[in-house]
């Protein structure tokens, strides 16, 4: 393996993905992802209809950076470590992602979130599975 995706989203399974990868991939370069959901953003009514509460991008990019700047702290890895967000619907964007840098591997937990959702990331594994152009690990 020379390049391995991890999709990141803070998650105790996304850890467990992320030591899976650096685990069974040392000598790959691990790229760790994490997705800008916008249907996450808060919203607010307005005359021309919903409106994206000010600053939101700004805190999610935040957020994903101190995410990501985590996860590399996190782990002891003999190859290199790469760090990217994204923004997107989180399943298209890891299959995108996966098209478009030359990947060999993607390595993702089984559900992210918790709560309500909880229900759209498992789907969010499924899709990727099914749509990846590389194959797929799925952790548990």
């Amino acid at each position: 393996m020379k390049r391995v995706l991890v999709a990141y989203d803070g998650s105790e399974q996304s850890a467990k993905a992320l030591d899976h990868a650096v685990e069974q991939f040392s000598d790959a370069t691990i790229i760790i992802l994490s997705v800008i959901d916008p249907s996450e953003a808060s919203y607010a009514g307005g005359e021309t209809g919903a409106i994206y509460t000010e600053g939101w991008y700004d805190t999610a990019v935040t957020t994903a950076e101190n995410r990501l700047e985590d996860a590399r702290d996190r782990v002891d890895h003999d190859g290199s470590i790469e760090t990217v967000h994204d923004v997107g619907k989180p399943a298209r964007t890891i299959v995108e992602y996966a098209e478009e840098n030359d990947l060999d591997h993607v390595v993702m937990g089984s559900q992210g979130r918790t709560g309500v959702s909880r229900i759209f990331l498992g789907s969010v594994a499924e899709s990727v599975v099914r749509r990846s152009p590389v194959p797929v690990t799925v952790v548990r």
